[in-house]
């Protein structure tokens, strides 16, 4: 699942509302933005990022992969946290790749609550063991088969392959290391929420030096605002979608309905730290990144540092990266929140 070093790949990100797609290139220590498109989704073809569509998600990802104009085949993508079972198990430092996963295989169902038939493991050496020298400490992950399999068959239809299926939450990771700079000096210690505000989904995800440390899921996102938009204006899906980026609605927009949706955004951003400080040792958190498409409403971030107390930033990884012609760089930039995921699954290129 994790998928071995590679060569480039391209990072497609398949969210409830659409799918964004993102190559890279790197020449020393810089990135550079080669190609990138982001499609919407028909209504209902993701579903609490379930693929429930799979002919509509291929179709989409055809499109996307035409607009960018890409010539990479070769996929990373990612399947989300909560599908995922991921645990730290300790193993012999002595044993090489091929007798970790014979062992692995052995002992899975130890670890798997599912029928070992059913499932995809990979595993990852993270280096040695703090309490025994001679053992090293391995990260599982497992999820089903099927939620591998039916990502494949939606980029076969597009032409697509998958070389890598990462994890959502850390691809999350991977890319923070590009915005950590714009969050000032000493971050190495720091705990950092990211906040991920997709169409139906908000994600928590909480790095304590650089590592994710807790993730947590929950059902909310600009979808109410986009329907709430429609209900009152008597508009479309598309129509409320494009003016809630473009503006030109009625002046009572602000005070009636965007106001009102920034504080609900808010309160749930509150209530996901809650949970975090009552599951963990943690009382407080350093930074608060908003991420996801709802991360650039106006006004939004200095609300959330507002009502936390928390120094508050919209995440931003192309901010230090070149961009090629082709790409449409104020497009890019509107889009950079929502790109997080793309933009680490990218990044799989350069392991």
């Amino acid at each position: 699942m994790f998928g071995k070093k590679s060569s480039a790949v391209l990072g497609v990100d398949v969210s409830s509302s659409s799918v964004k797609l993102l190559e890279l290139s790197k020449q020393g220590d810089r990135y550079k933005v080669e190609s990138y498109a982001v499609e919407p989704l028909p209504a209902n073809a993701v579903v609490e990022k379930n693929i429930t569509d799979v002919e509509a998600v291929g179709e989409v990802l055809k499109r996307v992969a035409s607009r960018s104009r890409t010539s990479l085949k070769q996929v990373a993508i990612a399947v989300s946290g909560s599908s995922v079972i991921t645990k730290v198990i300790q193993m012999d430092g002595g044993l090489n790749q091929f007798e970790m996963e014979d062992q692995i295989a052995l002992e899975a169902d130890q670890y798997i609550p599912y029928p070992l038939d059913e499932v995809a493991i990979d595993f990852e050496v993270q280096g040695p063991a703090e309490n025994n020298p001679n053992q090293v400490d391995v990260l599982l992950a497992a999820c089903r088969k099927e939620n591998v399999d039916i990502r494949e068959d939606a980029l076969e239809i597009a032409s697509l392959k998958a070389k890598i299926v990462d994890v959502e939450a850390y691809a999350l990771e991977r890319a923070y290391v590009l915005v950590e700079p714009q969050l000032g000096a000493q971050q190495e210690e720091s705990v950092v929420a990211i906040v991920d505000v997709g169409a139906t989904m908000t994600t928590l995800s909480v790095l304590a030096e650089g590592k994710t440390v807790y993730t947590r899921e929950q059902i909310f996102g600009g979808k109410q605002l986009t329907e709430e938009i429609q209900r009152r204006y008597g508009l479309s899906v598309q129509e409320a979608g494009l003016a809630k980026k473009q503006g030109g609605l009625p002046d009572d927009y602000e005070p009636e309905v965007l106001t009102p949706f920034r504080e609900a955004v808010v309160q749930q951003v509150a209530r996901a730290l809650q949970f975090f400080f009552g599951a963990s040792q943690y009382n407080a958190v350093d930074h608060v990144v908003l991420a996801g498409g709802t991360a650039s409403i106006q006004g939004l971030a200095e609300m959330v540092e507002e009502k936390t107390g928390t120094p508050t930033v919209i995440a931003n990884p192309f901010a230090d990266m070149a961009v090629a012609p082709r790409v449409n760089a104020s497009a890019l930039s509107n889009d950079a929140p929502s790109l997080m995921i793309a933009c680490g699954l990218a990044m799989r290129s350069f392991d």
